[in-house]
């Protein structure tokens, strides 16, 4: 398999020196998504855990759910990996449909997207019991330092993760492309059978109106993230039932949907 990591040379230069070196940088490498033999999309990512990647993006794109998934074969090519995912009879007949309704090319943000309003339909509604402390909220993102050794090599890549309350982080994924690592997330978490109804997704990245969407798809009811929102996310968020956190840093939060989930503590200050 390709390696995730290259340490290449460069020249650090500073006020009246330059100084020879090297640094450790993340690979990417071109990744096909092929459907029953058609190629769906093709993006750039980390070249691990591709078969979650596989798994996640057939669900949080709308193509395909796990249990029609008949097999998934990663094959390396000279350009790149071909992930060669065959679907149900069922399953292929609903992609074959939304491929002869698309008129233009294919772009990585909004895979397989042709119009104004698929792209900005509205993700299943989420509904769950899980409350969670602003303290565990903090707690999930700085538990993710710990669980990023990609990150730690090459200050480079996201990660997204998933916390439940009494386990702590029990799964996270890294990619250089922040979509790749919530969908790497979510595959694994469908490949291990935990339900993402019972915690939350903890990103390192912000929060853009896909990431909400597949999130809401994957049915994990809590969003976390240590950046910023867009307007749109968040009332697109708050049409879906699902509670967004972000600006997770130090010692405080700020909820922006359905804060019913969250509870205040001593320990952190939510605004």
């Amino acid at each position: 398999m390709t390696a995730t990591r290259q340490i290449l040379p460069r020249l650090a230069l500073s006020p009246g020196r330059a100084e020879p070196g090297a640094r450790c940088l993340p690979e990417e490498v071109a990744v096909a998504l092929s459907f029953n033999g058609t190629t769906q999309a093709v993006m750039m990512a980390s070249p691990a855990d591709l078969e979650d990647f596989a798994t996640g993006f057939a669900l949080t794109e709308g193509f395909a759910r796990p249990e029609e998934i008949e097999s998934l074969t990663p094959v390396e090519t000279p350009r790149g990996i071909d992930l060669q995912i065959w679907l149900t009879a069922e399953a292929e007949a609903r992609l074959a449909a939304r491929r002869r309704r698309m008129a233009g090319p294919v772009g990585c943000g909004l895979c397989g997207i042709d119009s104004l309003e698929e792209a900005l339909r509205p993700p299943p509604p989420v509904a769950s019991s899980v409350r969670l402390g602003a303290r565990d909220c903090l707690s999930a993102v700085g538990g993710l330092v710990d669980h990023q050794p990609l990150h730690d090599a090459t200050r480079a890549v996201h990660a997204a993760g998933f916390w439940m309350s009494g386990q702590g982080l029990v799964a996270v994924r890294e990619d250089v492309g922040r979509h790749n690592a919530l969908d790497k997330l979510a595959g694994a978490l469908l490949r291990q059978g935990v339900a993402a109804g019972r915690g939350a997704v903890v990103l390192t990245s912000r929060v853009s109106i896909d990431m909400v969407q597949k999130c809401a798809r994957l049915g994990a009811p809590v969003l976390i993230a240590v950046s910023a929102p867009t307007a749109h996310a968040v009332r697109m968020a708050e049409d879906a039932g699902l509670t967004l956190v972000a600006m997770a840093r130090g010692d405080r939060c700020e909820v922006f949907t359905h804060p019913q989930r969250i509870t205040p503590d001593e320990a952190a200050h939510v605004a």
